[in-house]
């Protein structure tokens, strides 16, 4: 069963992380992909852009708007994310364990089961 590792990201926690404490998170990340790809669980991988770089189109009376982002009032913002395919959710939720974020206070990692997939 594939599971997605959400990312999501409060600048205001990783900026407060020392240079050597962000360098740990970055270390830690590679060997969650080591580890993975080594165990044939990994899928994919996709890390985005922060809010200010992204748009939103909303499409009103038949007439798409386009605005800059952010688009939500909230710290924090959906960083990336880690496709994976598990045996079940306990491993799931062991892989998402390893991830640096998940140990870091006001961060986490939230594990969504896949519904439905298409041209994966």
């Amino acid at each position: 069963m594939k599971y997605l590792l959400v990312l999501n990201i409060n600048p205001d926690v990783l900026s407060a992380l020392t240079e050597q404490e962000q360098q740990a998170i970055f270390d830690g990340h590679q060997k969650f992909l080591t580890t993975t790809k080594e165990s044939g669980e990994f899928h994919s991988t996709v890390a985005l852009a922060e809010p200010a770089k992204s748009a939103v189109v909303r499409v009103r009376n038949g007439l798409p708007a386009v605005t800059d982002g952010p688009f939500v009032e909230s710290k924090e913002f959906l960083g990336g994310f880690y496709l994976i395919e598990v045996a079940g959710p306990e491993r799931a939720y062991e892989l998402a364990a390893m991830i640096p974020d998940a140990g870091i206070e006001g961060l986490g990692v939230e594990v969504r089961p896949v519904a439905f997939e298409d041209g994966l």
